[in-house]
């Protein structure tokens, strides 16, 4: 087996994964809520080509012989920093300003989290108004209920405060709270939930159970603003730069497996 072979290979393959990383966040760009992943590497096992000994004087020798087999991929990081706000005039747009996370209930009725406030109201079978997303997917409030409203609501005179309060004027058109606060979530690892798509993300043990801002102390609360969206945290000049570095190691790698084939092709040729 030649090592150089199976060692660029490897290389390829690693490479390929970290391409199929950098293009989707690069389709994502314009995606609300989405946060850039950022794929890791590590190297193989190691083969010894002369194990530890001693010199003619009996002292050690002061270095080893080996040679690495290769590389992988060993994670693929999500990085969860604050995404640019984009005012909307949607009166159902909310953007966090902070780690919190909005929760939502999916069609298998589990608790997902997500930073895309892209909300709406929709009507419920007995016409009271529920808060959800685009998806249709309701949105949860502090204590893990969905927010509906019953009464004659007018949905673009519903306001919120920076802490997720709803509010709606009274007849002197003085805002009054409604009692409903939308929740907001954080975690002690948020690189540890997986995600579920449509800037979904489940928790996990690695994630640890979701920290309710409402009701634990000692925590910086997230802001909630109203009007705008929360917009991609990809950087495309950065994420154009790790594309071309990772094609130039591609076709290194690619160079390596060429060089091999013909230092073979010239061994094969001695015998003639």
């Amino acid at each position: 087996m030649v090592r150089s072979l199976w060692s660029a290979a490897t290389g390829m393959n690693a490479q390929q994964t970290n391409v199929d990383t950098i293009a989707n966040n690069l389709a994502n760009v314009n995606t609300v809520g989405y946060k850039a992943q950022v794929g890791q590497f590590k190297t193989l096992l190691y083969q010894n080509l002369q194990t530890a000994t001693t010199t003619a004087n009996g002292d050690p020798k002061p270095i080893t012989s080996q040679v690495g087999l290769g590389v992988r991929n060993s994670s693929i990081n999500q990085i969860f920093t604050q995404g640019s706000l984009i005012a909307s005039d949607s009166d159902t747009a909310f953007a966090i300003e902070g780690d919190g996370f909005f929760a939502v209930r999916n069609s298998n009725d589990e608790i997902n989290y997500t930073r895309n406030g892209d909300f709406t109201w929709a009507l419920t079978g007995n016409n009271n108004i529920m808060l959800t997303t685009s998806d249709g997917l309701p949105v949860l409030d502090t204590q893990g209920r969905t927010i509906v409203l019953a009464g004659a609501f007018i949905t673009s005179r519903i306001t919120i405060s920076a802490d997720g309060t709803l509010y709606y004027p009274d007849a002197n058109n003085n805002p009054q709270s409604l009692n409903i606060t939308i929740g907001t979530f954080q975690f002690r690892n948020p690189a540890g939930l997986e995600r579920q798509g449509d800037c979904l993300w489940a928790v996990t043990a690695a994630s640890g159970q979701a920290i309710n801002e409402a009701t634990t102390a000692n925590i910086n609360r997230s802001k909630v603003v109203q009007g705008y969206l929360e917009g991609s945290n990809v950087q495309v000049a950065d994420e154009m730069v790790n594309l071309i570095v990772a094609q130039r190691a591609y076709e290194m790698n690619s160079k390596a497996i060429t060089t091999s084939d013909e230092m073979m092709q010239q061994a094969n040729n001695l015998k003639r």
